[in-house]
C-alpha cells in the first residue's frame, strides 16, 4: 500500500496532527477548538515557490535536502519529511539552524517541507 502524508491543522489555534490512517466515515473527523481540522494541501498557499519547495542533490549515501528559506524565530521551516512506498523519514528543524538534512535516496518518493507561516510544500524525488 502506498503511504500518503496526511497533516491536519486547526484553523483557530494552529495545532498540527500527523495522521497515520485517516477516518473514512461520513461526517466524521478530527476536531480541535470545537471545529473540524482541515487537511493541508501542499503548494496551495500564495507564497514564494522558490523559497519553500524542498530541493535535493543526490549523494553517494542518499540525498542532501535543502530549503532556501529564512530560519527566524517567527518564520521558519519546521520540518522536512520523505514519504516513500512504505517508509517515512521525518526531520524536525528549529529556528536559527539551516533548513537542510540528509535523507535516503528513493526514486519516486515525495519530499515535503512545512513552513510555519506558509504551509506545506512538496517535490518528487527523481
Amino acid at each position: 500500500m502506498k503511504k500518503e502524508l496526511i497533516i491536519k491543522k486547526c484553523k483557530k489555534c494552529g495545532a498540527l496532527i500527523h495522521v497515520i490512517e485517516d477516518c473514512t466515515c461520513k461526517d466524521c473527523g478530527m476536531v480541535c477548538c470545537g471545529e473540524p481540522m482541515e487537511k493541508l494541501k501542499s503548494n496551495s498557499v500564495d507564497a514564494s515557490f522558490e523559497k519553500h519547495v524542498p530541493t535535493y542533490e543526490k549523494m553517494d549515501d542518499g540525498i542532501f535536502v535543502k530549503v532556501n528559506h529564512v530560519m527566524d524565530k517567527e518564520h521558519f521551516i519546521e520540518w522536512i519529511t520523505l514519504i516513500a512506498q512504505d517508509k517515512e523519514y521525518f526531520v524536525t528543524l528549529y529556528p536559527e539552524q539551516d533548513a537542510q538534512c540528509h535523507l535516503p535516496y528513493i526514486s519516486g518518493a515525495k519530499l515535503y517541507a512545512y513552513c510555519n507561516q506558509h504551509g506545506l510544500w512538496e517535490t518528487e524525488v527523481k
